[in-house]
């Protein structure tokens, strides 16, 4: 029961912690973005939302299942663009490994909220 939350947070915090320099528009990443998969400053600032926003349902998983599938469905939307654009750009699995962990781990908590 309580491994649920923990995984819950794991990735929450990840995904904050990935989230808050595009949300805040850092210059930094918007030339990461921009350089390395061809992103426009804007669309760094919406994938930065979304994982923020998607992260704070994750940690609301103690209110909830509805929480948890949330929170999963809006962080996999940027996972899977952010594995998609690690493949496009040529980094191969090594470059898309921390994107393809947290996105298994966010869709096994997903699924275990249909158990009974």
């Amino acid at each position: 029961m309580m491994l649920k939350h923990v995984s819950n947070g794991y990735v929450a915090n990840k995904l904050i912690k990935s989230s808050l320099p595009k949300v805040k528009n850092d210059d930094k990443a918007a030339k990461q973005f921009e350089e390395g998969f061809n992103l426009s400053r804007n669309t760094m600032r919406f994938a930065g939302l979304l994982e923020l926003i998607g992260s704070v349902f994750l940690l609301m998983s103690v209110f909830g299942k509805i929480f948890v599938r949330i929170g999963a469905v809006l962080v996999n939307i940027v996972l899977l663009g952010a594995v998609f654009k690690h493949f496009q750009a040529g980094h191969g699995v090594k470059g898309a490994k921390s994107a393809l962990k947290l996105f298994g781990l966010n869709t096994l908590n997903f699924i275990e909220t249909f158990r009974k």
